[in-house]
C-alpha cells in the first residue's frame, strides 16, 4: 500500500512516515499543496493523508480538485483546529476520515486501517479466498488456519494480490503500490519477492500464476483445476 502525506510540518511528517513504514508501507511526503496536487496527477497512491492548512494551495482546495478529477482516493483530513464547522468543510470537501492534531500515532496508524478496509473490501475486516484469510486489521494472513509468516514486502504484496484477485496486476503495478520516491526496486527484485510469496501460499492450494514477460494473477479459487 502507498500513502502519500501532505504536510508542511517535517517533524511530524517524519514520525508519522517512519510509524507507517514500521507497518510495511510505502510512504511519500510533500510539504506543500502545489506539491501534493502535481504529486497526485503525476503517481497513483492508496491513501492521502492530507493537512487543511498547506503552503502556496491549500488542503481543502487540493482536495477539492482532487475529487474534480472523479478520484476516489481515500483521504485522512488532518489539520489543528477541531470547530464542527471545520469538520463540515473537509467533509464536504470530499474528506472520508478526519483527525485533529495533536493526535497519537496508534490512533492515526488505526484510521489508515480502516480507510484501507473500506477501499479494499467494502469495510470488511477479513478478506476470504478459498483457504487463506487475510485480517486487514492485525495484518495477519492464515492459510488453512494456520498463521503464515510473511515480511512486510510480502504482506504488501499480498495486499496488492487479494485486491485485484482473478485480474492481471504488472510488474509497474507492484512497482508503483510497494514503493516509495528514490526506492530502487527492480524487475528481478520483485520477482524474488513473487517467488517467495508463492512459495508461501501454494502449499495450501493459493496460486499465483506468471504470465510471462507482463505481470502475476492470483488464481480466484473457483478457478483452479484439479
Amino acid at each position: 500500500m502507498r500513502i502519500l502525506i501532505a504536510e508542511d510540518d517535517a517533524t511530524l511528517a517524519g514520525a508519522v512516515s517512519c510509524s507507517l513504514r514500521r507497518h510495511g508501507y510505502a510512504v511519500d511526503w510533500v510539504p506543500s499543496g502545489e506539491e501534493a496536487d502535481a504529486a497526485l496527477e503525476a503517481d497513483e497512491f492508496d491513501l492521502l493523508i492530507l493537512d487543511i492548512g498547506l503552503p502556496r494551495k491549500s488542503g481543502l482546495e487540493v482536495l477539492r480538485r482532487l475529487r474534480a478529477r472523479q478520484s476516489r482516493l481515500p483521504v485522512l483530513l488532518l489539520t489543528g483546529y477541531d470547530s464542527v464547522d471545520d469538520r463540515v468543510r473537509g467533509l464536504d470537501a470530499g474528506a472520508d476520515d478526519y483527525l485533529a492534531k495533536p493526535f497519537e500515532l496508534a490512533e492515526l496508524e488505526a484510521r489508515v486501517r480502516a480507510l484501507a478496509r473500506r477501499a479494499l473490501a467494502g469495510g470488511q475486516t477479513l478478506i476470504v479466498h478459498g483457504p487463506l484469510v487475510y485480517d486487514q486489521v492485525g495484518r495477519v494472513a492464515r492459510l488453512n488456519g494456520e498463521a503464515i509468516e510473511l515480511s512486510a514486502r510480502e504482506l504488501s504484496l499480498l495486499e496488492i494480490f487479494l485486491q485485484r484477485a482473478g485480474r492481471l496486476v504488472s510488474k509497474d503495478q507492484l512497482v508503483s503500490h510497494l514503493c516509495a520516491w528514490g526506492e530502487e526496486v527492480s524487475p528481478n527484485a520483485i520477482e524474488v519477492y513473487v517467488h517467495r510469496l508463492r512459495r508461501k501460499l501454494e502449499p495450501g492450494g493459493v496460486r499465483i500464476v506468471t504470465v510471462r514477460g507482463i505481470g502475476y494473477c492470483l488464481e480466484k479459487p473457483e478457478a483452479r483445476h484439479a
